[in-house]
């Protein structure tokens, strides 16, 4: 099957949340969603969509550009779509649209207890940094800081 990366829309929303509620403890909101998208200057999304069906999002990426840095937000998969390396094409779909906004290294947190994502960031040229202590409010658990020289 074939995917084709886009901007995120405001129409995706519902979709986007469908697929939040699936992949994290403590999803975020249609209002944080519409926010990022109408009111965050700094923030770049974007969905994964099958090219047989256009309309059906598979998965979802963001990220505020700061400057010359690239804080990843959040990265979904569609949990029947998973196992398709799906998360690795939209990381690096964030990367190239990262690199066309100049910039030169971008970093995320990942949940300690996270083993397959730390797997995809690092095989990407993710490297742990640092942990955030209790950063995840929902179970306590500490974050990884991972960075990634990209430019």
């Amino acid at each position: 099957m074939e995917y084709t990366l886009r901007p995120m829309l405001i129409e995706d929303i519902p979709q986007i949340i469908s697929i939040e509620k699936k992949s994290f403890p403590t999803p975020w909101s249609s209002y944080a969603f519409t926010c990022e998208l109408c009111d965050n200057e700094f923030a770049y999304y974007i969905v994964l969509t099958t090219q047989e069906d256009p309309s059906m999002i598979v998965g979802y990426g963001g990220m505020w550009i700061i400057i010359d840095e690239a804080h990843i937000t959040n990265i979904a998969v569609e949990p029947a779509y998973r196992g398709k390396k799906l998360g690795e094409q939209i990381l690096k779909g964030l990367m190239e649209l990262a690199k066309l906004k100049r910039v030169a290294r971008m970093t995320l947190e990942v949940r300690v207890s996270n083993d397959d994502a730390q797997k995809l960031y690092k095989r990407i040229g993710f490297k742990p940094a640092g942990i955030r202590p209790g950063y995840y409010i929902d179970t306590n658990e500490d974050a990884l800081i991972m960075w990634n020289e990209i430019s």
